[in-house]
């Protein structure tokens, strides 16, 4: 995991919606930056929607929020709109991103051997610095549990 105090990595990733989204551009906000395994399953969809349902609150303390994951762009449009999504999900295939947030690796599953994404989060300051971690979260709860620590600082 990245320390606190580290640089977060810059990206330049593809939203839902094609655009171009860079961590630059959230200089002089925090940012919520949370890595996912795949949209439209469970735990995803639960940690997606309860981001969603906290955003006015995130908004309200000057927080964005972006979700990664290594779903194609198509994929994650159709997931924004079936959930009526308000925020980024961005858009990382090669998981190069995601690897450069230590989020990224080999998995098990069922039996199979596979990288993918891992469920961490991260929050940026305002400065771009990592300034809170969350390792190998469980979707249900988290966005509130993040907007908690974000209001206590």
């Amino acid at each position: 995991m990245l320390e606190i105090g580290a640089d977060a990595p810059e990206f330049e990733l593809s939203n839902q919606h094609g655009e171009t989204i860079r961590r630059s551009d959230f200089d002089g906000q925090r940012l919520v930056v949370y890595f996912y395994p795949r949209a439209n399953t469970e735990g995803c969809t639960t940690e997606a929607c309860e981001f969603d349902d906290t955003l006015a609150q995130f908004d309200a303390h000057d927080v964005a929020v972006v979700g990664i994951s290594d779903d194609p762009v198509s994929d994650l449009e159709s997931f924004a709109d079936e959930y009526d999504l308000s925020f980024d999900l961005l858009s990382d295939e090669d998981g190069t991103v995601s690897a450069a947030y230590d989020s990224y690796g080999e998995k098990q599953m069922f039996g199979n051997t596979f990288d993918g994404v891992f469920r961490n989060t991260y929050v940026v300051d305002s400065d771009g610095q990592i300034d809170a971690v969350y390792e190998n979260v469980s979707p249900d709860g988290h966005a509130a549990a993040v907007f908690e620590d974000l209001e206590s600082k």
